[in-house]
């Protein structure tokens, strides 16, 4: 099992990631991704899903035309852990390949 952040670790991670705010009222973290148009949107979707599947860590994500808004907390730690800074990381770099 996957141990949460503290605090102070996740404070220091999300100073790292920009764009990433913590969840008022639940050990998470949200970020809104704006894309040029729905297609660039979904192609995003899909590459950040082929990641998520690979690593066993699935997003909570919502899609309107060309935003997506993610959330990610681990369940299994009912928090953040350094599998959701990681994938953060990780759909900050695909997003870059959009120019989002």
């Amino acid at each position: 099992m996957v141990e949460r952040l503290s605090e102070e670790e996740r404070g220091t991670a999300l100073k790292e990631l920009a764009g990433w705010s913590e969840v008022a009222g639940r050990d998470a973290i949200a970020r809104t991704f704006t894309f040029k148009n729905f297609n660039e949107a979904f192609g995003f979707m899909a590459r950040v899903a082929l990641v998520a599947e690979k690593r066993d860590h699935h997003p909570e994500w919502r899609n309107v035309y060309k935003t997506v808004d993610v959330v990610l907390s681990t369940h299994d730690a009912d928090g953040v852990t350094r599998k959701d800074i990681d994938l953060a990381s990780s759909m900050d770099a695909i997003a870059k390949q959009f120019g989002a």
